[in-house]
């Protein structure tokens, strides 16, 4: 039998492959004529399995726009992404939002998570959902009318850097979202090139069938994500409602909720998932932490070895959310995730 490595010596051997990676926190050139004179394009299909990113993991680098953006995931070594709306639509013409939506994320996962508040806490919140409010109501607008086809300048400079965006993020599927908001979602996502829109998952089979008649009738998937809500039967109601519906698994998640081994999932359900969040969690015993990879409980390796020998076809995509080491940044921390993949999957 073929000698498997320990923990130690593969989390070694991970941090051998990104040493000396030190990039610079400032920000980033974005012209696309300069992205596109770059000479080698990335690759991040290994041995069959695609990594990806989704680009909220750059979400605390200093520029947001579509350029910099592809020149995070350039440097990631990532080859295939699920796009956030903002970078995209704010290439598009979108109004811009004032939000200081860096310092906000924090508040708006604890009351996602049902934690507590503080009193300032919750005062940050119901101005940010004011705020929010009318922004909202301002893109609303903005959409109806936008000149969509400036979507595919978007696919086309991604695609000539060698980058493929098979995921789309923007905040277009709400309940309140009327039909022709949500087919502007979903023809935006065409023109990106990608084969499914993602969105966190309503609880409201209404509303799950909305999209994915929506979404089938575009010829996309809607892949609905989820947090410590999920569980093995989560998805079952929006899958039987129709074949656009389909699941935008969050392993690390998972985890956390304490559910039985994924790997059962995974071999279940991997024909409707359309993609999967990868991340390293701790089990609610060990306190539900969110760590840099190989320190945490939920599977990475078996899970992506999982994919590789039974070749399944959706995309593994990293998403950042422990905390970065003092000195470093996102894209340098998403490189070393990437290199673990590749050491997992070598």
């Amino acid at each position: 039998m073929e000698n498997q490595p320990t923990r130690r010596q593969f989390l070694g051997t991970t941090a051998a492959l990104v040493s000396g990676a030190i990039l610079s926190s400032g920000k980033l050139f974005g012209a696309p004529a300069i992205i596109r004179s770059l000479g080698d394009k990335p690759n991040s299909l290994i041995d069959g399995v695609q990594i990806g990113v989704i680009t909220y993991s750059f979400r605390d680098m200093p520029d947001q726009s579509a350029e910099a953006t592809l020149q995070y995931v350039l440097d990631s070594g990532i080859s295939a992404i699920e796009l956030m709306g903002g970078p995209a639509e704010s290439f598009v013409g979108a109004p811009k939002n004032t939000v200081d939506m860096k310092s906000v994320f924090p508040l708006m996962r604890k009351r996602f998570e049902k934690q507590e508040l503080t009193d300032d806490e919750k005062k940050q919140l119901v101005q940010f959902d004011e705020q929010m409010k009318a922004y909202r109501a301002e893109m609303t607008k903005w959409r109806l009318s936008a000149p969509i086809a400036k979507f595919e300048q978007v696919r086309k400079m991604y695609n000539q850097a060698g980058v493929k965006i098979y995921g789309f993020k923007p905040d277009t599927f709400g309940i309140q979202s009327s039909d022709a908001e949500i087919e502007y979602g979903l023809k935006a996502a065409k023109l990106l090139g990608a084969n499914q829109v993602t969105v966190e998952h309503p609880s409201n089979d209404a509303q799950t069938l909305r999209l994915g008649t929506l979404a089938h009738k575009h010829g996309l998937r809607v892949g609905y994500h989820g947090h410590e809500q999920q569980t093995p039967t989560f998805w079952d109601t929006a899958l039987a409602q129709s074949p656009g519906n389909a699941i935008n698994f969050d392993l690390g998640h998972y985890v956390a909720a304490g559910n039985p081994d994924p790997l059962v999932f995974l071999k279940q359900k991997h024909d409707r998932i359309s993609s999967m969040h990868i991340k390293d969690r701790q089990t609610a015993d060990h306190g539900k932490g969110n760590l840099p990879w190989g320190q945490g409980d939920t599977p990475l390796l078996p899970v992506l070895k999982l994919m590789r020998d039974q070749k399944y076809n959706f995309p593994a995509t990293v998403e950042l959310e422990y905390k970065i080491p003092e000195g470093s940044n996102a894209v340098a921390e998403v490189k070393k995730c990437v290199a673990f993949c590749r050491n997992a999957l070598s």
